[in-house]
């Protein structure tokens, strides 16, 4: 015999598996029609994010890059090499702590980056086009409390 409580954390369940599937699955076609535009501009997904962070806030200590743009740090010096080769960034030394080097975006970074962004902006714009700038801003709050409350988990 069961009462009315054992349904919901069944229903719960099921509705957690639920949107867990639906998020994988918009994040894959989201990303994929994204990165299919970054492509574009002749750089990879991981070099367009890093040449953005940089145009966006100034230099960054090669070490903190890969957890703002959430890739591994082997991956990031990769690609800080392919750019720095572009002319688009450079390395440049702290002058406080020599353990530290910042990337900084180029003369020629902040002319490439200013002249595609407002392209690529576009596009995404179209992407998130499915929703409201009020469910936009709904969808934000939304999944920033389930990524903080993922992150209490161990």
């Amino acid at each position: 015999m069961t009462n009315g409580n054992e349904s919901k954390p069944a229903n719960n369940r099921e509705l957690s598996l639920k949107l867990l599937v639906v998020l994988s699955k918009a994040y894959k076609v989201i990303m994929d029609r994204a990165m299919r535009d970054m492509k574009k501009y002749g750089l990879s997904a991981t070099e367009f994010t890093v040449l953005e962070l940089l145009y966006h806030k100034g230099k960054i200590p090669l070490q903190q890059i890969g957890d703002k743009i959430l890739v591994t740090s082997g991956s990031i010096t990769y690609n800080i090499d392919k750019l720095e080769k572009k002319g688009y960034l450079k390395r440049v030394p702290c002058s406080e702590d020599r353990r530290v080097t910042y990337a900084v975006i180029t003369d020629a970074g902040t002319d490439f980056i200013r002249a595609i962004f407002p392209d690529h902006a576009d596009v995404i714009e179209s992407i998130m086009g499915g929703l409201t700038p009020e469910e936009k801003a709904d969808a934000i709050v939304l999944l920033k409390k389930l990524g903080l409350e993922a992150q209490k988990i161990e």
